[in-house]
């Protein structure tokens, strides 16, 4: 199992957008191949940040299965512009 973990800066004042479309865009992630589970939780000091856990099988389900998709096309167009600066993605064993 890999633990993807991805901090998200979410520009400040789009935070409840933001959190519309992530409930739609979790239902993407779920489908894929490797996918495990995942967790969105948001920061108490800085209500603009969040943090996005995913477990997946392997790194490769994550790298190239997922990002390497149509469905990881919609996730992006429904999710990467609320970012600012664009997230930091590090997997952990």
């Amino acid at each position: 199992m890999i633990l993807e973990v991805a901090v998200l800066n979410v520009i400040p004042g789009q935070e409840d957008e933001f959190l519309k479309a992530f409930s739609k865009a979790q239902n993407i992630i779920s489908q894929m191949k490797g996918y495990i589970s995942h967790q969105l939780k948001r920061c108490i000091e800085n209500t603009s940040q969040f943090i996005l856990l995913v477990e997946w099988e392997t790194l490769t389900d994550h790298t190239e299965g997922f990002r390497g998709s149509k469905e990881y096309q919609e996730w992006k167009g429904l999710l990467h512009h609320f970012y600012d600066p664009f997230p930091t993605v590090e997997h952990y064993e």
